[in-house]
């Protein structure tokens, strides 16, 4: 998705981005990039705006359930593998937590 316009930040990096900026996961000066550029390209902004509504709703509906401790462990430590460029095993964190 792009508005077909030039950005400082390009608007495949704010989507591939975009649940960590959701999810407070980014440092500030990201954060700020993000922001500026939100204020500049009104489809990432929509789309910025669908899924902080989408994020909402779970939580809303789904948020009272507490999530193992070990599963959140695994699910975290795949997510570092994966920002790290590690190859990541093909089992699924399901299966491993059985």
């Amino acid at each position: 998705m792009s508005c077909g316009e030039p950005h400082e930040t390009d608007c495949s990096e704010v989507l591939d981005h975009l649940y960590e900026f959701l999810d407070h996961e980014m440092p500030d000066s990201d954060c700020t990039k993000f922001e500026v550029h939100f204020e500049e390209c009104s489809p990432c902004l929509e789309k910025y705006g669908l899924e902080q509504a989408v994020k909402k709703l779970v939580k809303r509906c789904c948020g009272q359930d507490d999530v193992p401790a070990d599963l959140r462990a695994k699910v975290m430590g795949r997510i570092d593998l994966i920002r790290s460029g590690q190859t990541v095993p093909d089992q699924d964190v399901a299966t491993a937590q059985e």
